[in-house]
């Protein structure tokens, strides 16, 4: 098998595989004052560490959720709540009024905002417009943050989950700062691929098994101050702010994973050779193909492609026929395959746009995943010549 998805979820490592089964036997909940109880609540204590030190996080507190989903979920409502609850106790504080999103978010950011903007009162949804290469236009956020009243809450990606095309996070902070406006940094495909910086923003979402963790846990990391209404109730736990016994063994793997992905210097380089090579080979064999976003400043084990005339659920049935595991590109639609809303937001025609497909490499990937995907590639591509030349 030649797995080439790791966007879609990182194999779990080793060391965040041992780290899941050592919390399995401490067997405590760490809401408990006994010996077992204090043995859990240590190894969470230790995990916010490893997980803040991902993102440079110092003076965030991290709060553990069920994944990134939850997390998204979590930081937009909980501060649209948490700032009508300042409000209701100090008149000078100010709603939030206005939600930002950029036309390439994931739906674990667009849809709640969505919801928020039907369902909260006085809240009203804005999106931004990206480049042909995927990147937001900043000077579009900066009009919107001038020209429009009230206070405002911007969610942005640290990078895209189907381009790989990196965000310009320290512009999009600075514009935000300027107008008094929080900032939510959506860093799932970023992580431990490219240096994060939560001090840029209020809140900022993170996912353990991309980086080669546990599925079923994530994070939301919370400047200190920053406005926060939970969202799950029924127990004190993690400050009130996240209710429910705490996922022990996940958060010690979603840990050892933060850990690995960030020293791993010399991963970063093997998987960024990994990329460039098969795009290299791709464009030697299959002139034809179109890359997605090379303009722009771009993940390292991200190449989001298009074989044009060849439908992207073709193209994954006949790879994974022949032991290539890819995606059309985000893996969040129950197993649907759709023309990308990323592609789209690009202005990439739905004929190209249908053809998409992703392969993402991560840290176990190697050389003979590339050779492997690139002979399936071309032997999809011949199939086709041939039956166009019959």
């Amino acid at each position: 098998m030649h797995y080439l998805d790791h966007n879609a979820t990182s194999p779990i490592r080793p060391e965040a595989q041992a780290a899941l089964i050592h919390a399995l036997s401490v067997g405590g909940n760490a809401s408990s004052v006994h010996a077992r109880g204090r043995a859990a609540r240590a190894l969470i204590e230790e995990a916010k560490e490893k997980v803040a030190l991902l993102a440079n996080a110092a003076g965030h507190d991290v709060i553990f959720t069920s994944g990134a989903t939850e997390a998204a979920n979590l930081g937009l409502a909980g501060a649209v709540e948490g700032a009508i609850d300042q409000h209701e106790a100090d008149k000078k504080v100010a709603r939030i009024t206005r939600l930002f999103v950029s036309t390439i978010e994931h739906s674990a950011v667009a849809a709640p905002a969505q919801r928020l903007s039907e369902r909260v009162p006085g809240v009203r949804l804005e999106t931004l417009p990206v480049t042909p290469d995927g990147v937001l236009y900043t000077e579009a956020l900066r009009v919107a943050l001038r020209e429009g009243k009230g206070r405002a809450l911007v969610a942005v990606m640290a990078a895209n989950n189907e381009t790989g095309v990196v965000q310009p996070v320290a512009e999009i902070s600075r514009l935000c700062r300027e107008a008094g406006a929080l900032l939510l940094v959506d860093a799932v495909a970023a992580a431990g691929k490219i240096p994060l910086d939560a001090a840029l923003c209020d809140y900022m979402v993170l996912s353990a098994h991309k980086i080669g963790g546990p599925q079923g846990v994530g994070a939301l990391l919370v400047a200190k101050g920053a406005p926060l209404a939970a969202q799950l109730v029924g127990g004190g736990q993690q400050g009130g702010l996240r209710a429910g016994t705490e996922n022990l063994s996940g958060i010690a793997g979603f840990a050892a994973a933060s850990h690995a992905a960030r020293d791993g210097e010399g991963e970063r380089a093997r998987v960024a050779h990994l990329r460039d090579r098969f795009e290299t080979l791709l464009k030697q064999e299959i002139p034809e193909a179109v890359i997605f976003g090379t303009e722009a400043p771009r993940l390292i084990g991200t190449s989001n492609f298009a074989l044009p005339g060849i439908a992207s659920a073709t193209a994954m049935i006949a790879l994974d026929l022949d032991g290539v595991r890819m995606s059309a590109g985000s893996s969040c639609s129950s197993g649907k395959v759709a023309a990308s809303h990323v592609l789209a937001a690009m202005g990439v025609a739905h004929a190209l746009a249908s053809c998409a497909l992703r392969a993402s490499f991560g840290w176990n990937s190697d050389m003979n995943d590339v050779e492997a995907a690139i002979a399936a590639l071309v032997k999809l591509w011949q199939r086709k010549t041939a039956l166009e030349a019959a």
